[in-house]
């Protein structure tokens, strides 16, 4: 018989039963909970007078709505203390751990769960944001979940789900230098689609994948769903070990290498079988920039914004609509395109690394930023902020003329005070370009690494960082 995947390994390990409907239960090993999806989901529990199975096995805290200015409280926005509140009083009331604004933990939920050493490899984790397929890069079975399945989950501890095909992403070679995990997630989706994903889990592997950090691996995971799928996961190995050895919720030392010889066991077996294989070159990735409204609608710094003209007639409407959106010309180079505002933040990448990251190529780059130009730096969680500071990094931004913001989701879904005005463009780390996306309904989106949005904040355009870092392209 063939081997097993990593994902049928740990279904298998996690299916309680089949239901009628040809759906799996499954038995859930971590829920995380924040401010937004949770509180309707507790109080349809308190309608049907169920209380929460296993509190021990769910952690929450506030990301989406806190505002990254300041942090007294009240909070300006009613409806964001009003959010928080609730979310205090559910978690007191069902005996939940809080991560609470000024615990020192506090967090966007999907920075949160790796540091404290939550996320674990062979869990099956759930949370009421679809970017929980980040924490797949542990090899973890992760995926985002609606407000009704969170009420299920809260009342049962399972969740019904459809057991999904397995797409093998291998990519190999060696990235050249200025090029990094998000120029590889975006090179991945403008290959397949950004519907290229449904129906599938997305295992990443191959040379350039073993080689990233967690973080980089955070990132790629981060934005499987992105590219239609609901899980992407990595195999795990000695980099997840090193990362997860230490940490608050982590096995104890006494445990450790018994936990070590499981995760394992839990890799991918050499033959297991797959329902599609795709083979990518790392060494022909470019740094990306997006230029559309999804993340699909991406190119190299080095390429033109697309013509209508000059694409299939399928294309022909999605390209016309998205250049009329983004008001840009067709044909013309992204590179060069003027920028109004720069962030650098969010789940996909407002970890340390991102921020050391963006930091290097500030220094390298000198000046400040340029007036009428917003940038602002948001790290993904109390923890990350005072890594940050103890390295002088917030130094390093403040002084190029940057803002330097307490911890949350700030200007992703900008839930919170931290919006676009007007027709305003940015220039993103985060991983939704959408229409609206970022606060205002004609708020305009690049989407790019830490490394091209911290080189574009500083020349008050879109530049190839490459050219800031001096390596060549």
């Amino acid at each position: 018989m063939a081997g097993k995947t990593l994902y049928q390994k740990v279904w298998e390990a996690h299916e309680v039963r089949r239901l009628a409907s040809g759906q799996s239960q499954l038995f859930i090993d971590l829920h995380l909970i924040h401010e937004v999806t949770s509180p309707q989901a507790f109080g349809m529990l308190r309608e049907l007078g169920l209380g929460v199975a296993m509190p021990h096995r769910t952690f929450a805290t506030v990301d989406h709505i806190v505002p990254t200015d300041a942090r007294s409280e009240p909070f300006a926005d009613p409806l964001a203390q009003a959010m928080i509140e609730e979310l205090r009083k559910n978690t007191r009331e069902h005996g939940i751990e809080l991560f609470d604004v000024g615990s020192g933990r506090q967090g966007i939920v999907h920075v949160v769960g790796p540091e404290q050493g939550l996320t674990q490899p062979g869990f099956t984790i759930v949370c009421g944001d679809s970017h929980t397929s980040t924490h797949g890069a542990f090899g973890a079975i992760a995926f985002g979940i609606g407000t009704t399945q969170v009420r299920d989950v809260l009342a049962t501890q399972t969740v019904a789900m459809p057991k999904l095909k397995v797409r093998r992403i291998n990519v190999n070679g060696e990235l050249r230098p200025g090029v990094g995990a998000k120029d590889v997630i975006l090179h991945i989706i403008r290959t397949l689609g950004v519907k290229g994903g449904q129906g599938y889990a997305y295992e990443y592997g191959g040379s350039v994948i073993e080689r990233m950090s967690m973080e980089e691996r955070m990132t790629v995971c981060n934005m499987s769903i992105e590219g239609g799928a609901r899980i992407g996961y990595v195999n795990p190995d000695a980099t997840t070990f090193a990362f997860l050895r230490g940490r608050p919720y982590a096995p104890a030392e006494d445990e450790w290498e018994a936990a070590v010889a499981h995760w394992r066991g839990l890799a991918s077996d050499p033959d297991a079988e797959y329902d599609d294989v795709v083979e990518i070159d790392g060494s022909q990735i470019a740094p990306y920039v997006t230029w559309g409204i999804n993340p699909g609608q991406a190119i190299t710094v080095e390429e033109n914004v697309p013509d209508p003209a000059r694409v299939s007639p399928e294309e022909a409407a999605l390209v016309k609509e998205a250049l009329e959106y983004m008001k840009l010309a067709p044909g013309r180079p992204i590179k060069g395109q003027k920028i109004d505002v720069a962030f650098v933040g969010s789940c996909t990448n407002g970890r340390l690394g991102d921020l050391r990251e963006a930091a290097r190529v500030v220094r390298a780059a000198g000046g400040r930023v340029p007036p009428g130009v917003r940038a602002i730096v948001v790290p993904g969680s109390e923890q990350v902020a005072r890594q940050a500071e103890s390295e002088g990094l917030d130094r390093i931004f403040r002084e190029a003329g940057f803002e330097w913001r307490y911890a949350g989701c700030s200007m992703c879904l900008a839930m919170n005070p931290d919006k676009l005005v007007g027709d305003e463009i940015s220039i993103s780390s985060s991983n939704r370009n959408f229409k609206g996306r970022q606060g205002s309904p004609q708020g305009r989106t690049l989407l790019a690494s830490p490394a091209m949005v911290a080189a574009a904040a500083l020349a008050g355009e879109v530049v190839d960082v490459r050219e800031v870092l001096g390596v060549k392209a």
